[in-house]
């Protein structure tokens, strides 16, 4: 029978394993946080499941110990930690402040759990006797042999139990959430489905060699593959809503920074002696939506006298016509008014050349600009919406036959 070169299982464990070099850094600056080392953890762990699963790895092991078939209880070993090192992570992850530690007494317990069954898969296999090499049908050639036979069995039961459990979790968790969390679970639900699968399989044909039939097909080459797809769809599952919540914390500044230009630049001819904390192309982006926040409120403040009561409720009355909620009408209203204002502003500066002071009480306040969540909606609005360029447009209109 020929054997495969491992090159499909060493690849995925080679990409986890360096995923989980990548958050060691984070781990080193933050050794504390239990959720970040489950993490490492889990990954290191799925590194490992391909290193030590891949066929060349498991003759390795044999011809390094000396011993056959030791690699089997390594490789059950390591396959068992896998499903801890989830079960831990996924009740770390999903408990909230106030269930710490109940989260910490339930991690114990898996591990102590899984600590366990190593122990007696370990025990089981130095009692038995398993003196021919079997490299990719260990499970179904010794399904008979006292205390391996127990070893296959305890293994496949935990591993079961484990893969059960954690698609329950994960499936109710899934329900509650959305975004890349919800995408994360539905892979994680679906590897462990593929688990089930896999166990299925092994239990098939252990059972078949129980009765005397003969499915060892099912056990090799059938379900090996299944059990690498199933742990790589599991990792990228733990490790998709960490990367893309770095992701956006990276992205959200400079999404930021460009949803906030048509404010700026709308405002910019009234922000002239606004404070420059900028320093060439090299200023941090933070800095950049500091300064353009602070530019946008200075704009604000300078044609605050001209925003003009009767246009902004004009624009409200249009705005709610069309718009999906009343913040939504309101923010197009703000948006109206200032960008009338800077026309008004810039016409009567131009010709008086000075900001006259600020005139009554009377002036609508800017209700979308109180946030930073409003000032993008602001921003949004003075580039987007048809009735502030209207606005506009009749305020240039004005401005040029006076």
């Amino acid at each position: 029978m020929s054997t495969p070169n491992g090159v499909a299982f060493y690849i995925p464990g080679a990409l986890l394993l360096l995923a989980g070099c990548l958050k060691l850094p984070a781990l080193w600056r933050s050794p504390k946080d239990e959720l970040l080392r489950s993490v490492c953890v889990l990954l290191f762990v799925a590194a490992g499941v391909f290193a030590v699963a891949a066929v060349p790895s498991i003759a390795a092991i044999n011809r390094v110990t000396g011993i056959p078939n030791a690699a089997a209880p390594v490789v059950y070993a390591i396959l068992t930690a896998f499903s801890g090192s989830n079960l831990v992570l996924i009740i770390r992850w999903s408990s909230g402040p106030d269930e710490a530690e109940q989260a910490a007494r339930w991690s114990r317990r898996c591990n102590w759990a899984t600590i366990t069954v190593i122990a007696a898969i370990i025990g089981f296999f130095a009692l038995g006797n398993a003196p021919v090499e079997r490299l990719v049908d260990l499970d179904t050639y010794y399904a008979s042999t006292p205390f391996i036979r127990e070893m296959i069995v305890l293994y496949l039961i935990a591993h079961t139990i484990a893969a059960v459990t954690m698609t329950v979790l994960c499936t109710r968790w899934a329900r509650v959430v959305h975004g890349p969390l919800r995408a994360g679970l539905v892979l994680i639900v679906i590897g462990y489905i593929l688990n089930l699968v896999y166990d299925a399989l092994k239990f098939t044909a252990v059972g078949a060699r129980w009765s005397g039939h003969d499915l060892d097909r099912l056990s090799w080459p059938i379900a090996p593959p299944i059990a690498a797809v199933s742990a790589l769809l599991i990792g990228i599952g733990f490790v998709l809503p960490l990367l893309s919540q770095r992701l956006m914390n990276l992205v959200s500044p400079w999404r930021r920074y460009y949803q906030l230009q048509p404010a700026w630049k709308e405002l910019r001819v009234a922000t002239q002696h606004s404070i420059n904390l900028t320093r060439g192309l090299w200023t941090p982006i933070e800095v950049r939506v500091c300064q353009l926040e602070s530019d946008i409120y200075d704009g604000i403040l300078t044609v605050h006298p001209y925003l003009d009561p009767e246009v902004h409720a004009f624009s409200l009355v249009e705005a709610r016509k069309t718009a999906r909620t009343d913040e939504d009408a309101a923010v197009i209203a703000d948006a109206s008014a200032l960008a009338h204002a800077v026309i008004v502003w810039t016409r009567r500066t131009s010709n008086q050349g000075a900001v006259p002071e600020e005139q009554s009480n009377g002036r609508p306040l800017l209700s979308s600009a109180v946030n930073a969540a409003g000032l993008v909606l602001l921003s949004q609005a003075l580039s987007k919406s048809p009735i502030v360029r209207a606005t506009r447009e009749a305020a240039v209109l004005e401005s040029s036959t006076r």
